[in-house]
């Protein structure tokens, strides 16, 4: 991947998750406030960043419209729509849908209640695999080859003190996912968030993962493993949609 190209899609990624300076971008990537601007004026030329009017840039309407084309491409959302939202009518918590896209696990659909505080995944973000109940669901079903190439990227870096920081711990962890047949985020990524989610299948194989989240404050783990028989009978609806 050419340097560009890897720098517009850094960019993206940073005004998508909060709009910004010239300024603070410059910073960000580290190169000088002209080249930045350039950088940003071609991605207002082709659709894809504009210019509010306090000087920030945030993501345009043209990426939107390629980003909402290519989450309606994937089978796993379509089938999940209707069954994601009557789980979210019954037990109220926020409900995550992750696709295993290529190499990377992605979320595809989202509902959570307005009247909570607002978690960070944004639909078509990436999961961090290591640290989040959907990524391990979905790693504790792939074959040992297809988890390498999933993790191949990963920085084993620390969020909180329960943050799994190795391969061999995640492996380990993996273990007990695959053979009690759910996953949970214990606080691994945010310390007052936790989460449990489960696998889903098709004739493929593991194609994702279905989670509830909810801050520690409203439900703890326990609460949350409560549900688990909901959640697995979700998901067993959708994967019996895909077929």
């Amino acid at each position: 991947m050419s340097q560009s190209v890897k720098r517009a899609a850094g960019i993206l990624d940073s005004i998508a998750a909060q709009p910004k300076t010239v300024a603070q971008l410059a910073e960000e990537f580290g190169i000088h406030r002209s080249t930045m601007f350039r950088e940003l004026q071609t991605l207002e030329q082709v659709g894809f960043a504009r210019r509010r009017h306090d000087g920030t840039y945030a993501p345009a309407f043209r990426l939107a419209v390629l980003g909402a084309a290519s989450l309606e491409s994937l089978d796993l959302r379509e089938a999940a729509h209707g069954a994601v939202r009557r789980l979210h009518r019954t037990v109220g918590d926020t409900v995550h849908v992750a696709a295993l896209v290529d190499d990377e696990i992605v979320y595809v659909d989202k509902v959570e209640d307005a009247g909570r505080v607002r978690l960070y995944s944004r639909v078509g973000s990436p999961v961090r695999p290591q640290c989040s109940a959907l990524g391990k669901a979905i790693l504790a079903g792939l074959p040992v080859t297809r988890r390498d190439d999933v993790l191949a990227g990963v920085e084993w870096r620390r969020y909180t003190d329960r943050t799994i920081t190795t391969r061999a711990r995640l492996d380990a962890e993996l273990e007990r996912v695959a053979h009690q047949g759910w996953a949970a985020d214990d606080g691994e990524f945010e310390a007052v968030v936790n989460c449990v989610a489960v696998p889903i299948t098709s004739s493929a194989g593991v194609v994702g993962a279905l989670s509830l989240t909810a801050l520690r404050v409203v439900h703890d783990l326990g609460e949350l493993e409560t549900r688990l028989p909901l959640l697995r009978e979700t998901a067993g609806r959708i994967s019996r949609e895909l077929g």
